[in-house]
Order: C-alpha cells, then structure tokens, then sequence
C-alpha cells in the first residue's frame, strides 16, 4: 500500500491540516541505539534514470522500458518528482513494503507522477524541467517515544489515532525536517496534522503516539542528467 512521503514547499505550522494520503504499515525490525550515518551503497543515479524512462514512455504512449542493470533487491522505497529551479514538490508516493526495485521504482515513479492527489497529473510540457529523487529506506527501529529520533538523520513514521478514535499513520523522509527548519516538536506536531488530526496537539497526544525512525539512502537527477545518461548510452 503507498503512503505520500512529504510536502517540500515550506509549510506553516497550525495552518490546517494537509491532505492525508493511504497509508500502510512500516516494517519495524527491532529497537537500539542510532545507526551512524552511512554511505550511500544503494541508491545510484541510474535509479532516476530509469524512473524517468519509465514516465518519458507513459508520456509518449511509447512500450515500457526493459528492465534495468542495477540491483534487484527489495527495499521498501519512495520516488519525488519535484519540478523547476527552486524544485517545488510535484508528487511524492511510496511504499513501506519491501518490493524489488525494478518493480518498485517501475511503480512509484509513475504513482507519483499521476496519483499524488494533492497535484494534477504531470504533463509532457513540464518533463524537461522536472527532477526525481528515489529514497530507499533502511534501518526500521521502534522509539522509545516521540523524541527518540534525530533530525536530518531519521525518517519517522507515527501510528496515532484522531478524535473519532480513528487509526492513522503518517510519514516525513529524512529530509523534510531539515529542509523545513524545524525541531522534534514541529515535526511530529506537522505530522499529525498531515496524518488528519484536526485538534489542538497536547504533550498527552504526542506522548500518546507510536514513532517508528528509519534512515534513508537517496539520489536525485535532473531532466538534464538523464538526457545527457541517454546520449551516452546511445554512443
């Protein structure tokens, strides 16, 4: 099942709620203490290389592209589409599930582009000014509480339940935190928002709420890059 990862515009805080998407369940493996930040070992540029292979040929109705040269693991994934200078948000979907990447990234890339219901489908006219991210998640692990993560370090995903006494779930990427400004406490609060919940966010709710803290391995490569991967590939 897909979940929608972030909003990478700058958001306001207590502004209302933002439009919440499916979500489903993490993979928690175990509790323990912070993994060190590690070098990108799976991610690789030819990711975004082939998810915009894959959405170039969904835009031209051309056949899908063959399968793709990079590892074939399962991971659980998101894919960002983000368009212009300033790389304003255009869709953002993924999945919590392990799936094989050929599959997965085959997938999101065209999830994201089409279904994220907080934007219009991407066009043709927009393609050369686009750039994707692919994220490859790793490292799932309980918190001990709401604050048991560290931004610019850990993904979150919290499990909570509304005022209807509702379940809901919602994610933020590595990322958004930093890229947002904010600390611990504006996080989660957003991320309630983000998740439906529409009252006032007490230390009782936070406390209340189940974090789940992941890391992430991500690359990004613009429309340029993969024309430039494309002439090569063609020499």
């Amino acid at each position: 099942m897909a979940a929608g990862c972030c909003g990478a515009k700058k958001q306001r805080l207590g502004g209302g709620a933002a439009p919440s998407l499916s979500s489903c369940d993490g993979t928690v493996i175990r509790h323990g203490a912070p993994h060190p930040r590690k070098p990108m070992t799976i991610a690789q540029p030819e990711m975004g290389f082939f998810c915009f292979d894959v959405l170039y040929c969904q835009l031209h109705q051309l056949d899908p592209p063959k399968a793709p040269n990079f590892s074939n693991e399962t991971f659980p994934l998101f894919v960002t589409w983000t368009i212009g200078k300033d790389m304003r948000l255009r869709g953002c979907i993924g999945t919590f599930n392990a799936m094989h990447l050929h599959a997965g990234l085959r997938e999101y890339a065209t999830t994201s582009a089409f279904k994220d219901s907080r934007f219009n489908p991407i066009t043709q006219d927009e393609l050369p000014r686009l750039h994707v991210s692919v994220s490859i998640l790793r490292h799932f692990e309980d918190g001990i509480d709401y604050l048991d993560w560290e931004v610019g370090v850990h993904g979150i995903r919290i499990e909570f339940h509304n005022e209807k006494g509702n379940k809901r779930t919602a994610t933020y990427l590595p990322s958004v935190a930093m890229e947002q400004g904010w600390d611990q406490i504006q996080t989660i609060d957003s991320l309630l928002h983000k998740g439906g919940f529409k009252g006032l966010v007490t230390p009782d709710i936070r406390r209340s709420l189940k974090l789940t803290r992941y890391q992430s391995e991500e690359v990004t490569v613009s429309y340029q890059d993969y024309m430039t991967h494309c002439h090569n590939r063609r020499c």
